[in-house]
């Protein structure tokens, strides 16, 4: 180790940079909940959990504010298929 290091031309900020379009926030989520998506992910045969919860909640969100009408024919085509 050195015994001197030389700062001036240090940046501040994130050591990894965040991709555009995307926001790095600090949230809690229950220990089961994290354990439920690495298990998709690993069943999946790998990828990256935090990609699965967003997706997830882009589904939701979708949904959400898919009009009652349109939620209810979706709902009627999934059982149809189902059912065949």
């Amino acid at each position: 180790m050195k015994r001197e290091y030389d700062f001036r031309k240090a940046k501040r900020g994130a050591v990894v940079s965040v991709p555009k379009g995307k926001t790095r926030i600090t949230i809690r989520l229950d220990d089961e909940i994290i354990a439920w998506f690495r298990d998709q992910v690993e069943r999946a045969g790998g990828g990256n959990y935090q990609t699965v919860i967003n997706e997830v909640l882009r589904q939701h969100i979708q949904r959400v504010q898919e009009p009652l009408e349109k939620t209810l024919r979706r709902v009627i085509r999934e059982e149809i298929r189902r059912a065949s």
